[in-house]
């Protein structure tokens, strides 16, 4: 099989390495791709939202299946033009990829179906936003109601701030909407739950932790994700039950009802409260940092997934895990999320050796005159398996310094959760 996979980012980077290690794939082409894919890929250079091109290319490599990875292409209905053209495409149509594409039509679903969410008003007018902030408590979270590349939400710790950041929203910050959405700030742990998902059922894809404030002990702004690690210790068993039943049955169903089912990954962004699941976001594809750490510990051939999930057939399938854990720690152009330098030579990627279950996957890195440059802010994912977190953690460190690309920086706290739990229980068990 030819498969085409349209992304340039460090998911990218991860599902094309997965793929590629599939015995029913010949080619795989990537739209773009970046310097990382080009090394198990062929890159073809083309804007992803220029369909009309991407179905000429898929025509004229003579690719049999195409995988999408970001979220722009998939909300402005890549997946309705290719099937209409008769390509074989992995994906939620358009209007199921509302679910990330418009935070206000996510949590409509969420009052109309009671799927338990953080209290909240739509505005598009700063009467409804006065009006919120005379009920609410502080702080409040203001979202761009829709697409903002990880940027589009804040935490307010003052009315003020509330409505500075509205007002930018409504004045159009963000190119993708002038509605926002305010929401109560819930107080608890972060986790992201992730399916695959076909027509008539869906499978468990796994779950992390990512962290997405720029600095350490999460301070700073919000980023597309510094770093990750899976599985999320969080989730048990009783808790995934009440995912399940509470949030993604509901979601499902309610799409069926309105005849557009949904089919893909399907990313649920949650915050646990008391042991008890709230779902903060949908995203319609596989989370970046998130994929990073899932897709090291699959077993099962990941195309003979996709095959299954586009012929309605995922019941049939088991999908297998290794059972290690997983980290990735991205490190980022100096500067980031604010501005930040392009086309930084990163000299020693071929100096560091990687061990069995190490991984660099590329994100914004291009090649210029045979060099790799950084091309973005979040420029490559370090990643690692293992038994223990903080011996990961310290292995890819080690890894990061023994790189020294002097332009980047990194946070060295990733896992502090988790590890900071075991060690915790471990001292009380010496005890």
């Amino acid at each position: 099989m030819n498969i085409g996979l349209i992304g340039s980012g460090g998911r990218e980077h991860a599902l094309c390495k997965k793929i590629s290690l599939s015995r029913l794939v010949d080619n795989i082409i990537c739209f773009p791709g970046n310097a990382g894919t080009s090394k198990i890929a062929t890159n073809v250079d083309v804007n992803i939202l220029n369909f009309k091109k991407i179905l000429k290319l898929i025509k004229f490599y003579k690719i049999d299946l195409v995988v999408v990875g970001p979220e722009e292409p998939l909300v402005k209905g890549i997946v309705n033009f290719l099937k209409k053209n008769k390509v074989k495409v992995f994906g939620p149509n358009k209007y199921a990829a509302k679910l990330e594409g418009s935070k206000a039509f996510m949590k409509m679903i969420c009052a109309q179906n009671n799927i338990p969410t953080a209290k909240f008003k739509i505005c598009n007018k700063k009467k409804q936003i006065n009006d919120f902030l005379k009920n609410c408590k502080l702080p409040v979270v203001v979202k761009a109601d829709g697409l903002a590349a990880g940027k589009g939400v804040t935490i307010c710790d003052t009315k003020k701030k509330v409505i500075k950041h509205s007002n930018e929203i409504l004045m159009g910050k963000f190119a993708s909407s002038k509605k926002l959405i305010l929401e109560e700030f819930l107080e608890g742990e972060e986790a992201s739950y992730f399916v695959i998902v076909d027509n008539n059922n869906f499978k468990f894809f796994g779950t992390a932790q990512d962290h997405k404030r720029v600095y350490e002990k999460d301070k700073g702004p919000n980023t597309g994700g510094m770093g990750a690690y899976s599985p999320a210790p969080i989730v048990t068993k009783s808790l995934e039950k009440k995912i399940i039943s509470k949030i993604i049955k509901p979601t499902l169903n309610a799409l069926k009802k309105k005849k557009n089912p949904y089919t893909g990954f399907l990313y649920v962004g949650l915050m646990i409260k008391k042991n008890e699941p709230y779902l903060i976001e949908y995203n319609i594809r596989m989370g970046d940092p998130e994929c990073q750490v899932i897709l090291p510990r699959l077993k099962t051939d990941i195309i003979k997934i996709f095959e299954k999930a586009i012929f309605n057939k995922l019941q049939s399938i088991k999908i297998k895990w290794i059972k290690k854990k997983s980290m990735t720690i991205v490190l980022c152009s100096r500067g980031y999320p604010g501005k930040y330098k392009k086309n930084s030579q990163i000299k020693n990627l071929n100096k560091v050796k990687l061990s069995k279950g190490d991984y660099i996957y590329h994100a914004g890195t291009k090649y210029i005159d045979d060099k790799i440059v950084s091309s973005g802010g979040r420029v490559l994912n370090i990643t690692s398996i293992g038994n223990n977190f903080l011996k990961i953690r310290k292995k890819i460190i080690s890894n990061i310094k023994r790189l020294g690309w002097k332009n980047g920086f990194h946070r060295s706290d990733i896992g502090w959760r988790v590890i900071n739990k075991n060690e915790n229980y471990k001292r009380h068990f010496k005890r």
